[in-house]
């Protein structure tokens, strides 16, 4: 089995990071800074309802950019046909279910993804409180 490689926070930790092997920043995509229309394509209205439920929350979280518009509808327009299949007494398919429950982690929507997201704004200057004390690995 392949070792895999260790996380950069765990190296952080340990005092084992590199300036030639530290992985690029990420990109910064620009934020939304006024509440965006819900498309006109969005197919019923609990894919509306959703949208207009989760557009407040995420701009206030600085996690809606212009490039996760997109995203947002189709997300929104799966919980509507899901919803609607649930008011029939049918069940979604796994597919549904699984891409749904995919895009909510994409958008810190549950609570293990809450996380793994960082908004895009975030103020992360704080630093490694764990990185230049000037200790080994093992030492007391």
């Amino acid at each position: 089995m392949a070792n895999p490689r260790k996380p950069a926070q765990l190296k952080a930790v340990a005092g084992t990071t590199r300036k030639d092997r530290d992985v690029p920043v990420e990109v910064e995509l620009p934020l939304v800074d006024e509440a965006p229309v819900v498309p006109d394509w969005m197919p019923n209205a609990h894919a509306i309802k959703e949208w207009n439920r989760l557009v407040p929350i995420l701009m206030a979280n600085k996690l809606l950019t212009d490039a996760a518009l997109s995203p947002l509808a189709h997300m929104c327009a799966l919980h509507g046909k899901i919803v609607q299949l649930y008011a029939a007494g049918e069940a979604p398919t796994a597919s549904m279910s699984g891409t749904l429950r995919n895009l909510q982690n994409d958008f810190g929507l549950t609570p293990v993804a809450q996380g793994k997201v960082k908004s895009s704004g975030a103020d992360d200057n704080k630093g490694n409180a764990f990185a230049g004390n000037g200790r080994k690995q093992g030492s007391k």
